[in-house]
């Protein structure tokens, strides 16, 4: 998933394994996106590339500056760079980790 997003220049591609955590997924990816266009390009990259490997996108929402993708096991958040810093999803998914050891 991170050479997908890499190869399509999205940014800062950080992958979190929760698997030993009480969480609602085991893994979360969070990537940031140069622009709306962009986001949109790297959603249907990854919906090309993983839909035939057998992924399911369950859900996705999306607008100008966050795309929340629920693939069942895995969440991939691809955010503009300012919602990035914003709402700073890794902090809080330390936080979590920190919380459950």
């Amino acid at each position: 998933m991170k050479s997908i997003l890499s190869d399509k220049k999205a940014e800062n591609i950080d992958i979190i394994d929760l698997t030993s955590k009480e969480y609602i997924v085991d893994y979360v990816v969070i990537a940031t996106t140069l622009n709306p266009k962009h986001a949109f390009a790297l959603l249907n990259y990854l919906k090309a590339e993983l839909k035939p490997l057998g992924e399911e996108f369950l859900r996705v929402d999306d607008d100008e500056n966050w795309t929340i993708i629920d693939l069942g096991d895995i969440f991939i958040h691809l955010m503009s760079e300012k919602h990035r810093e914003k709402y700073s999803l890794e902090e809080f998914l330390s936080e979590l980790e920190n919380k459950n050891n």
